[in-house]
């Protein structure tokens, strides 16, 4: 209608209108685009989503399930991982782990030893479920939990990176799965591979691609993203944690937050530069859940060690808001999380603590307000008892470690449930034989997309 009126008025040769009218036109072209691209939001690239903060903002998601639960629109076969997927641009990204012929992984998931056998990166169609490309590549397993890759893929525009176990890094196309450049950690930077392998998920920050490598001043390595090439390397410790490395905004201030075994960092993302420091000791080195910053608060939660809250001020080291002060699995006072990144919301913490018991604790004090085995599906504790929450809007979606897929409201007041459905066989193994699937689900294309030792699902969430 504007581009009619404009043409009209051309005839009445009125040049300020003309260009008055122009001027709207091109602004609301401009914000119908602007607006698309943000309503969109139907990717999830990498670890914990597009803004790497773990939230679903796609629209026009069920709000409870049917009757006889959510669709599931495809099953494709993989193998063995923890690995999460990753989507983009109509194709999912996952890793998984071929054995070598007569090679077999031990009995108890815990043991160690040399194990053959290659990593494997899959393209697969998100529409299909089809296979669109491999790229396996050998690499001999001596970790614990020898079951598969443990990082999710990040995907940056049309390349694909991914971190094996082993160390292994690689940059490939997403069109055909070529490599542009690969990295080895343990060659590279003379770091030893991690009790249960290298789980960090890489991180892109503008033109770099940021990495936990391990080894002495080389714990965070920043490369190029498109070559390759050391831009930076920072801080040491004897183990370089599991925890993914995260961007976090302060006072308008970018810090890259780095959680080792040891302590917890800032650094300069541009630089590696260490802005401050707090040590925190924890035990076997577990340092798994992701950092997250709510205002000044930035919180962590740890297996043995508990939860620590510190408040960020600018120029200024951290102050230690409130910190579990026992190092027990049973003995529990705060959060002692292991697979699961907790969530916060409105000054309330919400995660699995060590045994499954999902709490809900304040973000302010650490008191616990209340904990339940419900959101795990567990008739009793257990030891490790996961599940992988992720909000949407005024919801949120729960996966469990016994393969159900969950609708619920969370607050101070309770867990209450909306919906729930099993999606997917666990046919994991720990080390006590029981059957588990730990891996984060992602969440894109109106549908949840989920692993576990065999397959690959794709299970409809739209709602219509």
């Amino acid at each position: 209608m504007l581009l009619l009126n404009v043409v009209v008025l051309k005839r009445f040769q009125c040049p300020p209108l003309i260009n008055k009218l122009k001027s709207m036109h091109l602004t609301l072209f401009i914000l119908f685009f602007a607006l698309s691209g943000i309503i969109k939001a139907d990717d999830w690239p990498g670890w914990l989503g597009s803004k790497r903060d773990g939230v679903w903002r796609e629209k026009g998601i069920v709000k409870k399930f049917p009757e006889n639960g959510p669709k599931i629109l495809w099953k494709t076969k993989i193998n063995r991982g923890y690995a999460g997927p990753a989507v983009s641009k109509g194709k999912v990204f996952i890793m998984d782990r071929e054995l070598n012929k007569n090679a077999k992984s031990p009995d108890n998931p815990f043991s160690r030893g040399k194990i053959p056998g290659n990593e494997r990166l899959l393209c697969i169609d998100a529409d299909s479920g089809k296979l669109i490309w491999e790229k396996p590549y050998d690499c001999d397993y001596t970790i614990s939990y020898s079951a598969g890759p443990r990082a999710t893929p990040i995907v940056d525009k049309e390349r694909v990176y991914t971190i094996g176990a082993e160390g292994n890094l690689f940059c490939r196309k997403t069109s055909d799965g070529s490599t542009i450049w690969a990295n080895d950690f343990n060659a590279t930077f003379n770091t030893k591979t991690p009790t249960w392998g290298f789980s960090a998920s890489p991180l892109i920050h503008g033109e770099l691609l940021i990495c936990l490598a391990g080894g002495e001043g080389s714990v965070a390595v920043a490369f190029d993203k498109l070559t390759g090439k050391e831009q930076w390397r920072s801080l040491s410790s004897k183990e370089p944690g599991y925890a993914p490395p995260v961007i976090v905004n302060h006072g308008g201030k970018e810090l890259l937050i780095v959680w080792t075994p040891e302590s917890v960092n800032a650094l300069d993302p541009k630089t590696g530069k260490k802005i401050w420091s707090i040590p925190w000791e924890l035990r076997f080195g577990l340092s798994v859940s992701t950092p997250q910053l709510v205002g000044d608060i930035l919180f962590l939660s740890s297996f043995y060690n508990g939860s620590m809250a510190l408040k960020i001020k600018a120029g200024e080291e951290p102050e230690i808001v409130w910190k579990t002060a026992k190092v027990s699995e049973k003995r529990t006072e705060h959060l002692h999380g292991i697979m699961n990144t907790a969530v916060i919301n409105e000054g309330y913490i919400y995660g699995a603590c060590s045994y499954g018991e999902f709490r809900c604790l304040s973000l302010k004090s650490g008191k616990r307000i209340w904990d339940s085995l419900e959101p795990v599906g567990l008739e009793r504790p257990s030891r490790w008892g996961t599940v992988f929450v992720t909000p949407h809007e005024n919801r949120y979606f729960l996966f469990s470690e016994t393969g159900d897929l969950a609708i619920a409201e969370l607050s101070k007041s309770g867990y209450k449930e909306i919906s729930r459905a099993h999606v997917i066989e666990p046919n994991g193994i720990d080390m006590r034989q029981r059957k588990i699937v730990w891996s984060h689900p992602a969440y894109a294309m109106k549908s949840c997309f989920i692993r576990n030792d065999t397959e690959l699902i794709r299970v409809s969430l739209a709602s219509e």
